[in-house]
């Protein structure tokens, strides 16, 4: 009975030794994975160690937004209109342009649609279009007649022969402009007028308004048409 006390004795307390052991060893493990989290990777060898960046959240949502101002729009120019503030070299342009047209290659409506681009409407409405439709028929063409002229392949051209501008016309001296930049240009056209049977070649007066700066009516930085004559009894002599 003593031998098999003391064995089991002996036998009890190489358990004891042996749980101790495994305790130790479980709780060296879990150290050595603690401190290998917190540790920093190294790279190896011929490797760029991995870098970990942090964006910044952009503010935007605490600074008002700053929004610039719209760009201005372009004055408007009509097709083949020149951009100028020399109310002559506008005018000149102007009278050309309304006794010029070709059949062949255009209708009475884009012909008609040109023209009227030019004609810049007054803040009074004093010069409406309903006046530029009644000229342009006064020149002597009517959507009726340009059908006929397209299938003539008729065409037009005019130049200037005498420009006589302002204080130089007797009536304006009589009724000088009602405000500063307002011009007044008449013109003696050679127009001549090509079609299949033939070459039309004559004179006709024009009379052309030009708005200009400093008027507080016109573009800021060049003159515009507000209106012609085209009409006999509205020659501005």
């Amino acid at each position: 009975m003593y031998m098999i006390g003391n064995l089991l004795r002996r036998v009890a307390g190489r358990r004891h030794l042996w749980l101790a052991l495994l305790v130790g060893i479980a709780l060296f493990a879990m150290v050595a994975v603690v401190l290998a989290s917190r540790s920093p990777t190294r790279a190896q060898p011929g490797e760029s160690p991995t870098v970990t960046t942090t964006t910044a959240t952009p503010q935007s949502t605490r600074v008002a937004a700053v929004v610039p101002p719209p760009p201005q729009a372009a004055p408007v120019l009509g097709a083949g209109e020149p951009r100028t503030t020399n109310y002559r070299t506008l005018a000149e342009a102007a009278a050309r342009a309304i006794y010029t047209w070709d059949a062949r290659s255009s209708t009475y409506s884009e012909v008609y649609e040109r023209l009227r681009s030019w004609w810049d409407v007054l803040p009074d409405g004093s010069n409406p279009l309903t006046v530029m439709a009644q000229e342009f028929q006064a020149t002597g063409v009517t959507a009726a007649s340009f059908a006929s002229l397209s299938g003539m392949h008729a065409f037009r051209t005019a130049s200037v022969s005498t420009a006589v501008c302002d204080g130089q016309l007797a009536q304006v001296q009589q009724n000088p402009a009602p405000w500063e930049g307002l011009h007044v240009c008449t013109f003696t056209l050679k127009v001549a007028e090509h079609q299949t049977g033939g070459s039309n070649a004559y004179t006709v007066p024009v009379s052309v308004m030009v708005n200009c700066p400093p008027a507080a009516t016109a573009p800021a930085d060049h003159c515009a048409m507000v209106g012609f004559y085209a009409s006999a009894s509205r020659i501005v002599y």
